[in-house]
């Protein structure tokens, strides 16, 4: 049996086994886009490039037999550096959103097509825990949200954006009307005290998210009650007093203690809190620069000084987010901001490095052309956008049909594509070598798979399971050169093509080239 050695770790397989088979035998996860267990390999996306020590040659993992004696370099700066590069070509001609316009346009980066998918399948349940993965008030910011989400919907374009915020303001709302309102589980008590200063959309939005990591959570704030700008800066028929007591109620529901009438600054100051609690965070709203510096803080020009990606002001353990920090910032940003301040004090608590949400990685297409867009709005609901009014006996069904209207810019494959996960774990970046952008096309889209050529990156995969499988008709390559593509022999449909195989080659498709129509509830 050949031995060999992998990033010095020795390793026996049998005769004719490959150098992938032998870093699986390690546990080593080397990165494979166009192999498939049990069938020939193509070697076709160098993916899985690794060094031959003896002859410092790049070879690829998948197709070169392992020999006796043979040294293998896998987890090297300079191996990942061409697994990276192969990536980047690949990405170079991905016609594919790995998240839809809407996720950056959200402040708060809410999932609005699963959203969207679940309420399209009438479970509200399901809706509102993804809401609330993101937005802790989602009933008021149903009412209150200018929809800088709606505003990046590619429907928008054709005959009008999906009614976002009014389908999420109809799923809190159900929520909120229901026996027993959701209520996320918390982590076990940390045994860490953190202060929130100010119960407005941001203190709200922190505290919640800071009471599931498991904090002790104590919300200040000068007011008798909470809300802060929320009870003065929209009237009762913008956002009803009633629905804004219930939103808050849910949230202080996780155990959050309150100190109302409190004004922090000479009783308690801010040393005080300091010195009482294990961090501290300051949400009080729009402060005046002389005030910050009577605190003892560093100033902006809109307010307190802070790392933007972190929320840290130069005080150790003292953080400020929201309006405190901004001057002046939308109800949505106020929100998405006591969120991304919780996760921050969450890592400051824990001792880990502090840093910000980062962004997501994400092959982008950009604004698509009409006739690309004509093909999107086929696979959704036709009907027109019309308004859903706030009004408890609003049937359902005419939420859910709303709800069918989104195109489904994000991938179908999201959560399994390897060309998205290892682009992620190698850094890769989707525009280094980006030239003119390859067409969107979808294709048979009225079948249970749709097929989008621009993502395929000709692993030949599907081919080769439709042939094993003895389908009649089966897959092939079309085309030369670098117009070559996967498609279906004399001009026929994909679900002829696909009759016996087409869940086995969705499943084994490395991209979101072949999917679902419907994907899996995430």
């Amino acid at each position: 049996m050949p031995e060999l050695t992998i990033d010095g770790k020795p390793v026996q397989v049998p005769p004719g086994a490959t150098v992938l088979d032998a870093a699986r035998e390690l546990g080593v996860d080397v990165p494979a886009l166009c192999f498939l267990e049990g069938y020939p390999p193509s070697t076709s996306c160098l993916v899985c490039m690794v060094k031959l020590r003896g002859s410092q040659r790049m070879v690829p993992a998948c197709g070169t037999r392992a020999e006796d004696g043979m040294e293998v370099e896998s987890e090297t700066p300079e191996v990942h550096q061409v697994r990276r590069t192969a990536l980047e070509l690949l990405l170079s001609d991905h016609a594919g959103d790995c998240l839809a316009p809407c996720h950056f346009a959200c402040p708060a980066h809410m999932d609005i097509p699963l959203m969207l998918r679940q309420i399209g399948r009438l479970d509200l349940q399901r809706a509102i825990v993804t809401i609330k993965r993101d937005i802790a008030l989602p009933a008021v910011l149903g009412r209150v949200c200018p929809k800088p989400c709606e505003k990046g919907c590619r429907r928008g374009a054709a005959d009008g954006p999906v009614a976002v915020c009014e389908l999420k303001r109809v799923a809190a709302d159900a929520d909120l009307a229901s026996p027993n309102p959701y209520l996320p589980e918390c982590s076990p008590q940390t045994g860490k005290r953190v202060a929130v200063v100010g119960a407005g959309p941001t203190g709200l939005a922190a505290a919640y998210y800071l009471r599931q990591k498991g904090h002790q959570v104590t919300l200040l704030d000068k007011q008798p009650e909470p809300g802060g700008r929320l009870r003065c800066q929209f009237s009762e028929e913008e956002l009803q007093r009633d629905v804004l007591d219930h939103e808050i109620q849910q949230i202080l529901r996780l155990g959050i203690q309150t100190r109302w009438e409190t004004e922090v600054g000479q009783d308690p100051s801010l040393d005080d809190l300091q010195t009482g609690f294990d961090a501290v965070l300051v949400a009080c709203g729009k402060i005046d620069p002389q005030r910050v510096r009577q605190w003892g803080l560093e100033a902006s020009p809109r307010g307190i000084q802070v790392d933007r990606g972190t929320f840290q002001t130069s005080r150790p353990g003292l953080f400020a987010a929201g309006c405190a920090v901004r001057g002046q910032c939308l109800v949505v940003r106020s929100v998405a901001d006591g969120k991304e301040a919780a996760g921050a004090i969450d890592r400051y608590l824990a001792g880990r490095p502090i840093h910000g949400p980062g962004r997501p990685f994400s092959s982008r297409l950009g604004r698509l052309e009409q006739e690309e867009l004509v093909q999107l709005v086929q696979i959704a609901s036709p009907a027109p956008r019309q308004p859903l009014p706030s009004s408890a006996d609003l049937p359902v069904a005419r939420a859910a049909e709303q709800a069918a209207r989104c195109l489904h810019c994000d991938c179908r494959k999201l959560t399994q594509c390897k060309l998205k996960r290892y682009a992620e774990r190698y850094g890769a970046d989707p525009n280094r070598y980006r030239g003119p952008r390859a067409r969107f096309q979808l294709v048979d889209h009225h079948g249970e798979v749709i097929y989008e050529p621009g993502k395929c990156i000709d692993c030949g995969l599907c081919i080769e399971i439709a042939k094993r499988a003895g389908e009649p008709l089966g897959l092939t390559f079309i085309g030369r050169g670098f117009d070559v593509r996967v498609g279906v022999p004399f001009n026929r449909s994909l679900q002829e093509a696909l009759s016996r195989t087409a869940a086995q080659c969705v499943a084994a498709c490395p991209t979101g080239a072949l999917a679902l129509r419907e994907p899996p509830e995430a």
